[in-house]
């Protein structure tokens, strides 16, 4: 069972607890993503995945609605698995290079903002 670092911030600050929602329920495009690179996935199933993965649950129409706009913007692409009535959902070449780019992003920040941190 993973480790659930994102379901509780408890008597933190609220700060941390912001902070937990921004990169996960806000930036829920990257967790999946992160699931496509591995195969094509149904909507309800990429749910059911970030939650036992990346310990977290988003809501359900939020889901459908990031994978209309990352359909939208051309990092996903749908498609039809023969004889299955179910939509799968796959990353395109677009969606690779997105994923790149967000990783720079998020290292080089994580450099910059952390350097003093023990």
């Amino acid at each position: 069972m993973p480790e659930r670092a994102f379901e509780d911030v408890g008597d933190k600050p609220k700060a941390i607890g912001r902070l937990v929602d921004k990169l996960t329920k806000e930036m829920l495009w990257i967790y999946i993503l992160r699931l496509l690179q591995e195969r094509p996935h149904y909507g309800y199933e990429l749910k059911e995945l970030v939650s036992k993965r990346f310990g977290f649950a988003p809501a359900t129409v939020s889901g459908y609605a990031i994978i209309y706009r990352l359909i939208k913007d051309g990092l996903i692409e749908e498609q039809r698995e023969d004889g299955s009535p179910r939509k799968y959902y796959g990353i395109t070449n677009r969606g690779r290079e997105a994923m790149r780019e967000a990783k720079s992003f998020l290292t080089e920040t994580l450099n910059k903002v952390f350097d003093l941190t023990e």
